[in-house]
């Protein structure tokens, strides 16, 4: 299904489909919560056991996240200082 048809006066639009749309919105809010606790793509996965790559698919939009991280997101965003303890004490 298509949430973005492309624009016909522009030969490399694309059409954006709503799974893709989604991924957009995804790593925006990801990049925005990175963002808000001023850290780099790389501080936010060292310090949250999320891989650097991964963080960097999500982030463009290349994949969307599973649930359990969509999950887990949430908990950093909620309690950032208590996530990054809970990492680093299970290491």
């Amino acid at each position: 299904m298509i949430a973005i048809p492309a624009d016909p006066n522009d030969p490399e639009d694309r059409d954006v489909s709503v799974a893709g749309l989604e991924r957009g919105l995804m790593g925006r809010r990801i990049r925005m919560l990175r963002n808000r606790l001023g850290m780099s793509q790389d501080e936010f996965a060292r310090a949250y056991g999320i891989p650097l790559a991964n963080i960097r698919q999500y982030e463009i939009g290349r994949h969307m996240p599973p649930p359990a991280v969509r999950a887990y997101l949430k908990v950093i965003a909620a309690e950032p200082e208590l996530a990054a303890k809970a990492i680093a004490d299970a290491a």
